[in-house]
């Protein structure tokens, strides 16, 4: 399922998930919810079907395929699953929220589907180097070993000359039928709706329908033209290679989230457009100026910190005014935004330097501070140095 901020990572589109009202919704009767969850009991079903297909009728084309419903299947779940609990409230123990309880369950997701279309490669590579390279007992000896564990058919897997059965087509055509039905379902209820979130899903769909179609051609040209076996590991090569660009995309972008990687720009300029018209209901307005936007992901939450300059002269009672009106009308207009923090400075003081409220980890020789008695020790400094109280 797609979100809001979509960033599928197949064929050349990434994906979120994490916005998407509709998937999390619990009003069944709406329309959006509706297809929406229409299409995750869809990628379910058709996973499961391309994988079983996939391994009866031997075609490791539709064996990838399955991965790849799983890339978003995962994804789904993925989001029901966390959407509760990294929407929770701080706490004392938890001062930052639980986002990145979803970031860790991004990670270990995309990391499997990551090693999955990996393996899935490699066996679409040893079968086409079997095809292509070796004699064909040499073959069947390779790809037999890499299938050891047998087929209660009969038939080893892979082996090279034989390829998928003919019966693999009719569950491949039928994937490519549902996936366009759930494109022109979902797109009538966007355009209806006006939703991008709802829009982004029915384009999805479609990219889904044009990948089963490239496993009906490899799994139809694998048996009607004459020594093309080889056409079925190569459309499991395409779409392992699609699998693990999703993969790596969603490890990345679990990965950045854990580490505390700013937030995009596109947020910010949205943080900052809104912002500027929460400071339109304070007075004296033009004399506040905002400097910096900056901030973190932390699941699907934005956790926010502003820099804005105000006259020197103001009060503690004029600055928490400004505050107000920053956090009520961002909180309010930029979806996910979960904390917004702002730290006043002089606005007749130049722009200071960024991150110089960080404490320094060491001090120069030419700065350094004088020897200190043991009363002038700071016991809570965790970091190893001292100053005066």
């Amino acid at each position: 399922m797609a979100t809001a901020s979509q960033a599928r990572g197949h064929a050349g589109h990434s994906h979120h998930h994490h916005d998407n009202v509709y998937l999390t919704s619990t009003n069944k009767n709406d329309a959006g919810v509706r297809i929406t969850r229409i299409g995750l009991y869809s990628n379910l079903c058709m996973a499961i079907a391309k994988g079983a297909g996939g391994y009866a009728f031997n075609s490791q084309s539709m064996i990838a395929d399955a991965w790849h419903s799983l890339t978003d299947l995962a994804s789904d779940i993925l989001t029901l699953a966390t959407v509760s609990w990294s929407l929770r409230p701080p706490t004392a123990k938890f001062p930052m929220g639980f986002g990145k309880v979803e970031s860790l369950g991004s990670l270990g997701v995309s990391s499997m589907l990551l090693f999955g279309g990996v393996f899935m490669c490699m066996n679409s590579c040893t079968s086409l180097y079997a095809h292509f390279l070796l004699d064909p007992e040499s073959a069947a000896a390779l790809l037999e070993h890499g299938h050891s564990h047998g087929h209660s058919h009969g038939h080893s897997h892979g082996v090279a000359g034989e390829g998928p059965s003919l019966h693999a087509a009719w569950l491949a055509a039928g994937t490519v039928a549902v996936k366009e039905w759930l494109y022109h379902a979902t797109m009538k209820v966007a355009r209806e709706r006006k939703s991008s979130v709802l829009a982004s899903n029915a384009v999805h769909h479609r990219v889904d329908s044009l990948t089963g179609i490239v496993t009906l051609l490899a799994i139809l040209g694998a048996n009607f033209l004459q020594n093309a076996a080889w056409l079925d590991p190569v459309g499991g090569l395409l779409i392992s290679l699609l699998v693990i660009r999703a993969g790596w995309s969603n490890t990345i972008s679990a990965l950045f989230e854990l580490a505390d990687r700013s937030i995009d720009n596109e947020v910010k300029r949205s943080i900052r457009r809104q912002a500027l018209k929460g400071l339109t209901t304070v007075s004296e307005h033009h004399e506040i100026e905002i400097r910096d936007v900056s901030g973190v992901k932390s699941g699907q939450n934005y956790l926010v910190d502003l820099e804005v300059a105000v006259p020197s002269m103001w009060t503690v009672e004029d600055v928490r005014g400004v505050e107000e009106a920053v956090r009520t009308q961002v909180g309010a207009k930029v979806r996910g935004v979960r904390r917004v923090r702002v730290r006043f400075v002089p606005k007749d003081l130049e722009s200071e330097e960024h991150f110089n409220e960080f404490i320094p980890g060491d001090v120069s020789p030419k700065t350094s501070p004088e020897p200190e008695s043991e009363d002038d020790h700071d016991h809570g400094n965790g970091n190893g140095h001292h100053h005066k109280a």
